[in-house]
């Protein structure tokens, strides 16, 4: 199977609401599938044994958790699932640090996918507020890399 329809069909499967994909091609197989940070597995409850003493409704009710902080500004998400890179390669320097202006369709980073290097541009244009993620870590369809303000 060719890159060209290999690529479409990641497309394909990031566009819709399908969650996998598998094809069989003569003697090939491709299997794609699309992982959702919203289909995290949820702990199970146990339920606590109650206590003789009353204690106030707001002390009993455990406190929700804190709603992790949106950055301000523009997020640039990564468009599917691999390696998050800075650089071009491991002796380079990264393609754009935090104070750094950015034009729309400059090279942000490269995520590999499947052993192809798929560089990552600029969707706007402004200046490098924050990077999110660590270089060599591994990312997720939708994870935000970058913000531009």
């Amino acid at each position: 199977m060719d890159l060209r329809k290999l690529k479409t069909l990641i497309d394909l499967v990031a566009e819709s609401g399908i969650a996998e994909l598998e094809i069989t091609e003569g003697e090939g197989k491709v299997r794609i599938v699309k992982f959702s940070q919203t289909l995290q597995p949820v702990a199970p409850v146990q339920p606590q044994p109650a206590t003789v003493a009353a204690a106030p409704a707001a002390a009993a009710a455990p406190a929700a958790p804190a709603a992790p902080a949106t950055p301000a500004g523009h997020i640039v998400k990564s468009p599917m699932v691999g390696t998050f890179y800075r650089a071009p390669n491991p002796s380079s320097p990264p393609f754009v640090e935090v104070g750094a202006t950015v034009s729309e369709g400059d090279a942000l980073c490269i995520i590999e996918a499947m052993k192809l290097l798929n560089e990552i541009e600029a969707d706007k244009s402004g200046v490098i507020r924050e990077i999110l993620v660590e270089n060599g870590e591994p990312v997720e369809f939708g994870q935000p890399l970058f913000v531009i303000a």
